[in-house]
């Protein structure tokens, strides 16, 4: 390759990777207005338990303390092999604003979440749902008041944060939280720019009538995980859509501890993405691919001789882009500490999704547990 020819490539792979996170600075910068709808509607909490019955005795209280005026709380068992049943049955006879349904599995939806999740927006009452997961905590006690009230005539799904909650002198911890970051910036300013594609089911929200509109999970049923970002895929428009960014309305996730169990999440993840629509694939793929472009020419740039005062300008110029917008956003959900280790963490992540893509194609998980 010519050494002209390689600058241009260089320096167009870090154009459009700057013009990338130029458009993911919308979360960054985003001012939140005052969510316009009413703490008057009555809400579910919708919670799926498989084998959780330790992070439920955790969870529930801190769902029983919401400061809200009238919501009930939908605890899902999902064929549990552990005390789960009995931990929800025994908080149940407490308070009657939990009420159980207690899954058992068939042969058509063995080990779906889906079908259980179904079975719970079913049970409920209310059209306005929250979800979150039975691993996480709300941040405070008004995240529903505050997820609950961006519902408005319009809007009827509600994209909310959750992060994973910090372990010292970890590595995987930090490229956990490294990720889980760098996925909400993107799928919030996707959202911003009216273009929303996903969430997380850790904390989501959205109304029962709009789950009905589109079938459920019935066009993705049989794909294991989705029951958040494939149902926003379909469901959510630039019409429909908010997002929530205030720091109480976050919630906080047990992070996976061991680099195997981290591993077969994060296939499942890649295996439901490549379900998502075509435009969001080739948009979502063009990003990664500017990122692993902008590195290799590097790389090449520096084997074939090219000047290195032009490198290190442009190099420079990619990483102005990328650390403005990622500092911010990283600031924004209260992940400072791994700021100065994002460079790092760039590189090890995009090591690993190519990994993941490659395993995947060999071997698709095939259960939720």
């Amino acid at each position: 390759m010519e050494i002209g020819a390689l600058f241009y490539v260089l320096a167009g792979f870090a154009i459009l990777n700057s013009a990338f996170h130029i458009f993911l600075s919308k979360v960054a910068y985003y001012k939140e207005p005052e969510a316009q709808g009413s703490l008057k509607k009555a809400v579910s909490v919708i919670v799926c338990s498989k084998n959780e019955q330790e992070n439920l005795k955790v969870l529930i209280p801190k769902l029983l303390e919401q400061d809200h005026p009238n919501f009930e709380i939908i605890l899902i068992n999902d064929a549990s092999h552990d005390d789960t049943k009995n931990v929800i049955e025994d908080f149940r006879v407490k308070d009657q604003r939990i009420k159980m349904v207690d899954v058992v599995n068939n042969e058509s939806f063995w080990g779906n979440k889906k079908y259980a999740l179904t079975l719970g927006i079913k049970k409920a009452v209310n059209d306005h749902l929250v979800f979150i997961d039975a691993d996480c905590t709300p941040n405070s006690s008004q995240w529903l008041s505050i997820m609950s009230k961006h519902f408005t005539t319009d809007k009827k799904i509600v994209l909310g944060y959750s992060g994973y909650k910090k372990v010292n002198d970890s590595l995987l911890n930090k490229l956990i939280r490294y990720e889980t970051v760098l996925t909400a910036i993107q799928y919030f300013s996707y959202a911003l720019h009216g273009n929303p594609y996903m969430g997380v089911g850790r904390n989501l929200a959205y109304t029962a009538t709009r789950f009905y509109e589109v079938n459920g999970f019935m066009d993705h049923m049989r794909i294991l995980g989705g029951d958040d970002d494939l149902f926003v895929n379909q469901a959510a428009n630039s019409e429909n859509t908010t997002v929530s960014l205030n720091e109480d309305s976050f919630t906080s996730s047990q992070p996976k501890t061991n680099w195997s169990s981290w591993w077969k999440q994060k296939k499942r993840h890649i295996n439901t993405a490549s379900h998502y629509k075509k435009t969001h694939k080739r948009s979502l793929g063009l990003f990664y691919i500017s990122q692993i472009g902008f590195f290799i020419s590097v790389i090449l740039g520096l084997f074939f001789g090219l000047n290195w005062i032009l490198i290190v300008s442009v190099i420079l110029v990619r990483y102005v882009a990328f650390w403005v917008v990622m500092s911010k956003g990283f600031s924004r959900f209260r992940e400072s500490d791994i700021i100065m280790l994002l460079p790092v963490l760039e590189l090890i992540l995009l090591g690993i999704q190519m990994a993941l893509f490659i395993s995947n194609m060999v071997h698709r998980p095939k259960q939720w547990n």
